[in-house]
């Protein structure tokens, strides 16, 4: 099942979501303000990107400009920072089995559903 990363005060995340409905499939949402995932799971989502853990931070967020900006931090430390604080989790994230985007520009969310 198609799962997204939504964050509803997200206007990106609340556009992901239509996108989402408009395509007929079933999908799960996860508010992971609220549900945050674990250090695995935030891994695995990761390395589903096919990222590294920094490209997954949202640099422009208060709390990383006052808190990490400028810092060495190894990708352990990010992806701590990351649970810690999980308004620094790019938005919104879809998952479709092996295949995972961040749904920025909302194109890349129909290339894998």
């Amino acid at each position: 099942m198609i799962k997204i990363y939504h964050n509803p005060r997200c206007s990106k995340s609340r556009q992901g979501v239509e996108l989402l409905e408009n395509s007929g499939k079933e999908f799960e949402i996860i508010k992971y303000l609220d549900d945050v995932p674990s250090e695995k799971e935030l891994t695995e989502i990761i390395n589903l990107l096919n990222i590294s853990p920094i490209q997954l931070v949202r640099k422009t967020e208060k709390i990383w400009k006052e808190n990490y900006k400028g810092k060495e931090l190894s990708d352990k430390e990010i992806i701590k920072a990351m649970i810690e604080n999980p308004k620094l989790i790019e938005r919104p994230i879809v998952i479709n089995k092996t295949k995972a985007v961040i749904g920025r520009p909302l194109e890349n969310i129909s290339t894998i559903i």
